[in-house]
């Protein structure tokens, strides 16, 4: 499992990097940054899965008190991710519209 390592949590284009995140995961969560509706993006832990040579994706989980829980995938890893939007709909709707979740 190959991750990038963060020495310190801070933030960066609205994406907290306390933790790890997974390998290729990092540049998909650039974009999502970019929608105006999300105001920050928490990647969580990490977890082992197994799979062979699939490229990372997220799938939406469920509706938090702030946002959306999703999980990003990859052929080795999963990780939780948590979006905090004032519009959980809208940011739904456009996340599917660009086909970054499954």
């Amino acid at each position: 499992m190959e991750v990038i390592c963060m020495a310190n949590k801070y933030r960066d284009n609205k994406i907290k990097q306390e933790h790890t995140i997974i390998e290729d995961l990092l540049p998909l969560l650039e974009e999502i940054a970019e929608i105006p509706s999300v105001k920050s993006i928490i990647p969580g832990r990490i977890n082992r899965r197994k799979g062979s040579g699939i490229p990372p994706y997220l799938q939406l989980k469920y509706d938090t008190g702030s946002g959306i829980k999703l999980l990003a995938k990859n052929s080795s890893s999963v990780q939780e991710v948590f979006l905090v939007t004032d519009d959980v709909e809208k940011t739904i709707d456009y996340l599917k519209e660009k086909d970054f979740i499954r």
